[in-house]
């Protein structure tokens, strides 16, 4: 029998597997429901996913009368991906079944941000996995804060980097994106834009990045470098900003531009400088508060009237700074939306997944790669 015919055959298992991935906790009933399959066919495929360790069942809670289902989860000896987000001053880790479930996680501080350095601890950290889980570990995902483009880091104002092979961390698959792009795939799938066709998820740290969702999946431009909302020219033309346009709403809506309003030296972590700005209660605090939110507000409108989101999701900073002057926020947002949204503007809702976001979208990007019919028959021929 041909590989290609072979292949065919996972077509069912993978929308199954796609549904397990995405819907943690998931029963067979609502699989077979939503997949339209019948009572047999839902049994056969399942069986089939367990014969090749790929999931198992457990008991599902009475719901009452009516034929008892079971709950679809990861089988304890199936594949396993690496999720690794990485950030300013530190990385994480997770190892994540294909339901999605956390298996185990790690945190550690860069005592080098040279890219080098932090490379090579990554490495040892992918090598260290692939030890304990040895060929269950499938694919290796990273979240970076930077522009990604083809596997490699373009460029990282938080990190000081310029161009940088992601690849030297893993001889196995890998796949790369921008922690942003990625925390808007954690809310689109299982957060709170969960259900919406089309959503808009932006994270305020250093900067403002995000991402537009179709369907739960990123538009990520013609190179993968898409999303790189904080340089749209919403601010100061008069302002270079460090990646080397000017006008940069970047420099409009963090640390740096709290700084600017109190007339202070510019923060070495403005992320940091933003949270004691945010506790403060002095009035020139306060105004400071309100000019970057109102210049948040204005662009997050900006990008409705371009996008026509069903919902609008905001993490990081943007949370504690909308929350710090609501009725400011709001103003400027309905002020910025043309006349045919206000009637009915699309929602802002702070994001479920804090700080998780860059991590669970990182594993879900692997998750997808791992349930597809190539993955599937690769790994049932192996077993």
């Amino acid at each position: 029998m041909t590989t290609g015919v072979r292949r065919g055959q996972w077509q069912t298992a993978a929308d199954v597997l796609a549904r397990v991935s995405r819907r943690p906790g998931i029963t067979r009933a609502a699989v077979a429901r939503e997949l339209r399959l019948s009572t047999s066919s839902a049994t056969e495929v399942t069986a089939r996913l367990r014969d090749v360790q790929l999931l198992t069942e457990v008991p599902a809670p009475s719901q009452g009368r009516g034929r008892p289902t079971t709950v679809l989860r990861a089988h304890p000896r199936g594949p396993v991906v690496l999720a690794l987000d990485l950030r300013q001053g530190s990385w994480r880790s997770a190892v994540v079944a294909l339901d999605g479930s956390f298996v185990q996680q790690q945190s550690k501080r860069h005592r080098s941000r040279r890219p080098q350095v932090v490379l090579g601890n990554l490495h040892k950290a992918v090598l260290q996995v692939q030890e304990q889980y040895g060929d269950r570990l499938q694919v290796v995902s990273l979240a970076a804060a930077g522009t990604i483009r083809d596997n490699r880091l373009m460029q990282a104002p938080t990190l000081g980097w310029a161009e940088v092979d992601l690849q030297t961390i893993t001889d196995l698959p890998l796949l790369v994106g921008n922690d942003a792009t990625l925390s808007g795939v954690a809310e689109a799938r299982t957060g709170a834009a969960a259900g919406a066709g089309t959503a808009l998820h932006l994270i305020v740290e250093v900067g403002i990045g995000g991402t537009l969702l179709i369907d739960g999946v990123p538009a990520q431009g013609a190179s993968g470098a898409g999303g790189e909302y904080g340089h749209i020219p919403f601010g100061d033309r008069g302002r270079q900003c460090p990646c080397g346009a000017r006008g940069c709403w970047d420099l409009e809506i963090d640390g740096r531009a709290l700084a600017r309003h109190l007339k202070e030296p510019a923060p070495d972590d403005p992320y940091g400088y933003a949270e004691a700005v945010l506790h403060r209660t002095d009035r020139a605090a306060s105004r400071a508060v309100a000019r970057v939110v109102t210049a948040l507000a204005t662009g997050i409108a900006g990008l409705v009237n371009a996008h026509d989101p069903e919902v609008v999701t905001v993490g990081g900073l943007a949370i504690p700074l909308r929350a710090a002057a609501e009725s400011t926020f709001e103003q400027a947002y309905r002020a910025g939306l043309m006349n045919f949204h206000r009637a009915s503007p699309p929602p802002v809702l702070s994001a479920t997944h804090q700080p998780d976001g860059p991590l669970r979208g990182a594993a879900a990007l692997a998750l997808d790669h791992l349930t597809t019919e190539p993955s599937i028959a690769s790994w049932a021929d192996r077993r």
